[in-house]
Order: C-alpha cells, then structure tokens, then sequence
C-alpha cells in the first residue's frame, strides 16, 4: 500500500490559485452573466457552429480556455516548476478517466468550477449536493487507488 506525503503541500501558492481561479469567476460573471464551469464553456466551444447564437459567443469561450492554458503555462515558465505528471499511469487509464469526467460532468449538469466555485458561491441548494457527490466521488476514488490498487 502507497503511504501519503505532504511533501507537495503549498497553501501559499494554493491561496493564490484559489483566489486568482475566484476572481476570474467573478469577472466572468460581472462582464458576460455567464457562470465559469469549463466544462460547459469548453462544451460551448466544441458546439459552437450549431446555432448562430452559439457562434456569437465562441470568442469569449476560446479566451477564456486559452487563459486557463496560458496561465499555467507562464505559472511553469516563471517559476522553473514542472508539472510532474504520473508517468507510471497508463494513457489507457488516463482516456478512460478523462471519459467518466466527462460523462460525470454532463449528468450532474456541470463540473467542480461551475458547481463548487460558482453555484456555492451563488448558494444553490442543486451546486451544493452536486459538490457533495464530487467530493464523496474523489475520497472514494482516492481511497481505491492508492490503498486497494496501490496505484
């Protein structure tokens, strides 16, 4: 069985990236109306030769996702910082994961920055039990590959 390491733990940079990933919600909000769950911007996107008005607002979703990207790119170039990606982990596994993402964040109607970010922060009743089923989700998920597959 894996044991557990803080060895990564850094509130100082996890405050910035919350408050920085808080902020970005806001202004989203306050310039467009809209809610900043990426999956639904990045479904808008994909989707957005479909309808004329889905075409009126790709720009705004293209922006937003290349801002999500380039930052952590000028986070990494800044600091000297890697990534360190699991290397150990099959691209196999990591599609099939990247899936149920997906189909998770279509039945609950949105992801963890659409419900936990923007819908609590808004105190929707229906953002807060989704957020309890992502977290219920990911303990479990933790727990099953790290204590039961030790992956």
């Amino acid at each position: 069985m894996s044991s557990f390491h803080m060895s990564n733990f850094t509130p100082v940079t996890g405050l910035i990236g919350g408050l920085l990933i808080g902020a970005s919600a806001v202004v989203l909000l306050a310039g467009t109306g809209r809610i900043a769950g990426i999956s639904n911007i990045a479904h808008g996107l994909v989707d957005a030769w479909r309808t004329q008005q889905a075409r009126r607002v790709w720009l705004w979703r293209l922006l937003f996702l290349l801002g999500m990207v380039g930052g952590s790119w000028a986070w990494f170039a800044f600091t000297g910082r890697t990534a360190n990606p699991r290397a150990d982990i099959s691209p196999v596994l990591l599609i099939v994961a990247g899936l149920l993402v997906g189909y998770g964040t279509s039945l609950s109607n949105g992801c963890t920055s659409g419900h936990g970010v923007c819908g609590l922060g808004r105190l929707s009743l229906r953002s807060l039990a989704a957020t309890g089923v992502f977290m219920v989700t990911g303990i479990a998920t933790v727990f099953v590959t790290r204590h039961l597959l030790g992956l």
